[in-house]
């Protein structure tokens, strides 16, 4: 774990990536481009939000128009942005298909190895559904981002918790299965032209049930994807290593619900047994510590036992039949008993998170959503401890 932080502000202002993790349904899409939106407009520089699931109504607030957010990284139109932002906001978004394009194109050894991965007729299907092939490219994605040195925070929204934690190990999986037994009998095909009496059979029923020269296709594919196993074993480890450095950090977002609260316990958990750089908890949608108050508690409850009472009084002032008065003063005490309880709730987790993360950031409840740049804005100042 590293060391604590005053706060949001001045974590982000001794980091080079964030990596904003927790479960779906939180606002971690919302979280990662406000506190982008904050940075660029406050600590300056070229901020980039790469997001995996950007939503619809966001990309309309930042003014991308109808291209919304693209896998090539798109510049926030500054006049959108509030005040005299001092830095400039950049978003993107992962697009896997279009990233193992680029990943081919950059780093196969030579125009032939790339023509034939390219144009090979299994290559679309097996890089969109091979497994972790999405949760690598991510890696491969950050590790580019980070090397070319164009921006000064890249913050990433990433995949729920669980999937998050795929990411993590896409690189050493990458490095795992490039010296599995798995590969070697995937290229069989192309590397023996005589199969032995045990193995040939297997391979014509496999071309029976599957298609002609099905496994034929995979292996040449996997032959000259093997023909870059230096460059992705190699960035993989870079990636590794670019993931544990002390310029990177996690940020959890969650909300004080019993299960996000559980989820966001888990991840924590994770990635300090991973030992990886934990910087802040970021707890969404927060009711005020006013309502859990012991003496507003009892008020509430004042409020319903001498509903009738108050009703008496009232009722002439608000011009209303005092049976109805209260009814509603009745109502309105056991709702703000409600909330009460909630937000009792809410400070015990809140709690347990702090002992886990010492850096932990509420993020008041919100009326409005989070897909306008006001909101943003309001949610950006917010975890920087302040307010407009």
């Amino acid at each position: 774990m590293t060391a604590v932080v005053t706060g949001l502000d001045a974590l982000l202002a001794s980091k080079e990536m964030v990596l904003v993790c927790g479960s779906g349904g939180v606002g971690k899409t919302t979280t990662a481009a406000a506190i982008g939106l904050q940075a660029a407009t406050e600590l300056g520089g070229r901020v980039l939000v790469l997001t995996v699931d950007p939503a619809r109504r966001l990309a309309d607030a930042l003014g991308l128009g109808a291209a919304g957010v693209a896998n090539d990284e798109i510049r926030v139109d500054p006049a959108r942005l509030p005040g005299k932002p001092r830095g400039e906001l950049w978003m993107a978004m992962l697009d896997t298909k279009a990233s193992w394009d680029d990943l081919v194109v950059r780093h196969a050894p030579d125009a032939a190895t790339r023509d034939a991965i390219l144009s090979n007729p299994l290559y679309r299907n097996i890089t969109s559904r091979f497994v972790h092939s999405h949760e690598y490219i991510v890696m491969e994605r950050l590790h580019d981002l980070h090397a070319s040195g164009r921006y000064d925070l890249v913050i990433v929204d990433t995949p729920p918790s669980r999937h998050a934690l795929d990411i993590l190990d896409a690189p050493a999986r990458m490095k795992e299965f490039f010296g599995s037994r798995l590969l070697r009998w995937l290229t069989v095909p192309a590397r023996s032209r005589l199969f032995n009496a045990a193995s040939k059979p297997f391979y014509q029923v496999a071309d029976r049930i599957l298609g002609s020269n099905f496994l034929k296709d995979v292996a040449e594919f996997f032959v000259l994807l093997q023909k870059m196993e230096a460059g992705f074993v190699r960035r993989a480890g870079e990636t590794e290593a670019m993931l544990a450095d002390a310029r990177t950090t996690f940020v959890v977002v969650t909300t004080l619900e019993a299960a996000p609260a559980t989820e966001a316990r888990f991840l924590l958990g994770e990635l300090t047994e991973r030992r990886l750089p934990l910087g802040a908890v970021i707890v969404n949608r927060v009711l005020p510590e006013s309502l859990g108050a012991l003496a507003a508690r009892e008020s509430a409850t004042r409020l319903v036992e001498e509903a009738d009472v108050l009703a008496r009084e009232l009722g002439p002032v608000v011009g209303a039949e005092p049976a109805l008065v209260s009814r509603v003063l009745a109502e309105v005490g056991a709702r703000f008993q409600d909330f009460g309880v909630v937000a009792s709730r809410q400070a015990e987790r809140q709690a347990e998170l702090t002992a886990l993360c010492p850096l932990v950031v509420p993020v008041p409840w919100f009326e409005q959503g989070g897909d306008d740049l006001s909101t943003l804005a309001r949610i950006g100042m917010s975890t920087w401890g302040r307010t407009q």
